[in-house]
């Protein structure tokens, strides 16, 4: 059940981010989850009964998993990191391509010394008594644990550096990764205790899997989907703060141009097909352009400029370039 609800979490972060995310040119998050989509899908009883078979019949669907989510994990950590510019180097050689080649090849050497008998769904269960079994999922979850905890840091740092509502994606990966970490840990000290017949440890330890294994992909999924919903929120929100600063700044322009014609004048054709953006940068500028204007006479008052200052510190917050390009006035006006 946990398998099923894991890997439909992962089918669904998969859809939301070739929704939100199919603009950008790095991929490596969206080629992680449809990877650890996979072996997710692959570790469903059901469909693990269904695949093993074709590739022999003797539980190399576990290797092909494994190796599939390891390889996601790998992606993620990559793109977690490209995301930022802080990259020490432990981070780096933990989401590096020799530490995944290096992996992958130790778990497929392990799985070979594997007295893997017939199809099973517990393959753990089943066969972690023995040694190559135990060093096999340790190797995997040893991996999984480094990547996972590079993550973390990343996010944790991410965390502190953000503000708002930036800071809910960092948040929820934070946790999912700390709950991943966790998981990890759990799996090597059960592999451990089930190949040195420590059963009392195992079956201690065994009940904390599942809920790990749910709360890590729950809080990773919805990290990974709030940062495009986020940035999408805030461009939405932004785009109508732009649209309500271009309406209250109307008058005064219209007035500023009336005294002084400017570009809207000049090329009504372009100007009408800005964004809006664009269309409130021209406003501020042709009406700070009247302003220090000595040929023409153009009075504003006291919360006229008070507006115009809000609608210039609005695009500052987004375009730096604006500040330097904007002229300040160096004229007397009246006050009212």
């Amino acid at each position: 059940m946990i398998q099923t609800l894991v890997a439909t979490l992962m089918w669904a972060l998969v859809a939301s981010l070739l929704i939100f995310r199919r603009k950008r040119t790095d991929r490596s998050i969206t080629y992680a989850a449809l990877t650890i989509a996979i072996a997710m899908t692959l570790n469903v009883d059901g469909i693990y009964t269904a695949v093993d078979p074709l590739v022999g019949g003797t539980n190399l669907a576990t290797l092909l998993a494994d190796a599939l989510l390891m390889t996601g994990l790998f992606f993620l950590g990559r793109g977690v990191m490209k995301s930022g510019e802080y990259r020490p180097t432990l981070v780096r050689a933990a989401v590096s391509a020799p530490m995944l080649v290096i992996s992958l090849s130790a778990i497929a050497v392990t799985f070979l010394f594997i007295d893997r008998g017939p199809t099973t769904t517990q393959f753990m269960s089943d066969l972690g008594a023995q040694p190559a079994t135990a060093a096999y999922s340790i190797i995997t979850f040893v991996y999984g644990g480094i990547v996972i905890a590079a993550m973390l840091t990343l996010a944790a740092r991410r965390y502190r550096h953000s503000a708002g509502v930036q800071r809910l994606p960092a948040a929820l990966l934070t946790l999912g990764s700390a709950f991943g970490v966790a998981l990890c840990l759990a799996v090597i000290v059960m592999d451990i205790a089930h190949v040195t017949g420590r059963l009392g440890l195992l079956h201690a330890v065994q009940p904390a899997y599942g809920p790990l294994s749910l709360l890590t992909f729950l809080f990773l999924c919805a990290g990974f989907a709030a940062q495009p919903a986020v940035r999408r929120a805030q461009h939405y929100l932004r785009d109508k703060r732009t649209a309500a600063l271009a309406a209250q700044l109307e008058s005064l322009w219209n007035r500023a141009t009336q005294v002084r014609p400017g570009l809207s004048q000049a090329d009504p054709l372009a100007a009408s097909t800005e964004d809006p953006e664009g269309r409130l940068h021209r406003q501020i500028v042709e009406i700070r352009d009247a302003m220090i204007d000595p040929r023409v006479t153009f009075d504003t008052r006291r919360t006229e400029r008070a507006l115009l200052e809000r609608a210039e510190s609005h695009l500052v917050g987004n375009d730096t370039a604006v500040a330097t390009t904007l002229p300040v006035p160096n004229v007397e006006e009246r006050e009212s």
